[in-house]
């Protein structure tokens, strides 16, 4: 049996935050030290005996110790915390739910399906965003075959926007409504750049539906493909993934919600092989965000990946 580890959160009051407490309470290996959140603090914790929510301060969580950091915070706010606890206890580790550390090559890029070996043992992981997690499973399996950029159009649900209030995540604005924002540079249209090494066009929009998103991709070839090469492509390149489905038809969103993994597929080739089509759908509160966190934590201790997660 693997020896338990001590998990603490920063950044609780979020959606993700609140998934990743409810996969924490459900990991055999995993025992919550803290969670931290001024607006529950004092609040009793669902489905955790005993535990509250506290407001913690970076020193406070440093002298806790815990082996792992959830740092469920908005971006440009996560240095303090990784620098003040890292310096009291340089045994923590730490993944990163935001965009802080991205592009930093001091950190791991916490992708499993396209990164896993590196995540083995890693102290430091930024978990992807949830557009750019979906974006890369359906590019990667082609990209070194991309003629031109290719474009992203982008689907999410509002719990995407956060719990601060804002026109994004308004059920009022939204209803019968597609919200489009961030339509050039996107911070997601950077992440899947970087980390494809090919630029990429992509365009967001926010819907009605609370949780799971979808991209649809447009990709352009410098030679034909065959039907049954793209198909191949996907099949090969995920083989054996536990969290990746690959099938004809085109994903739903509907049918990914509350479930750990991505499904990608509707693979639709121009008469000419050379544009293909190709859909990506996930929850964007799991793969996008709390269920891949906890297949990288799994990675990092060096338990089974999927362990808490099935």
């Amino acid at each position: 049996m693997s020896a338990a580890r001590t998990i603490g959160l920063i950044g609780a009051r979020g959606f993700v935050g609140g998934e990743l407490l409810r996969l924490i309470a459900g990991h055999p290996y995993l025992t919550l030290d803290y969670a931290s959140s001024r607006q529950q603090a004092g609040s009793a914790i669902e489905g955790m005996s005993g535990k509250s929510f506290e407001t913690l301060t970076p020193k406070d969580a440093a002298a806790r110790g815990a082996d792992l950091v959830f740092l469920a915070l908005p971006n440009d706010v996560a240095a303090p915390w990784v620098e003040i606890i890292s310096d009291s206890a340089p045994k923590t580790r730490f993944i990163d739910m935001s965009a802080d550390y991205r592009f930093d090559p001091n950190w791991v890029y916490g992708l499993p399906e396209h990164n896993r070996e590196a995540l083995r043992g890693a102290k430091t992981i930024a978990n992807p965003g949830c557009y750019a997690s979906a974006a890369q499973i359906a590019l990667a399996p082609m990209a070194a075959h991309l003629a031109a950029p290719p474009v992203i159009f982008g689907l999410s649900g509002y719990s995407g926007a956060g719990t601060t209030p804002s026109p994004r995540n308004d059920p009022a604005q939204l209803a019968d409504n597609l919200m489009p924002y961030g339509l050039c540079d996107h911070m997601h249209e950077r992440e899947i750049s970087h980390q494809l090494g090919t630029p990429v066009h992509f365009m967001p929009h926010v819907a009605a539906f609370f949780r799971g998103l979808s991209v649809t991709v447009n990709m352009c070839f410098k030679t034909p493909v065959s039907a049954a090469d793209l198909r191949a492509a996907y099949d090969t390149t995920y083989e054996g993934e536990p969290f990746i489905a690959v099938m004809g038809d085109a994903p739903q969103v509907r049918n990914i919600v509350g479930r750990q993994g991505a499904q990608v597929g509707g693979f639709t080739l121009s008469k000419d092989g050379q544009r293909a089509v190709v859909v990506c759908v996930l929850d964007n509160l799991l793969k996008g965000a709390a269920s891949q966190a906890m297949q990288n934590l799994n990675l990092s201790f060096g338990f089974a990946e999927d362990t808490g997660l099935t």
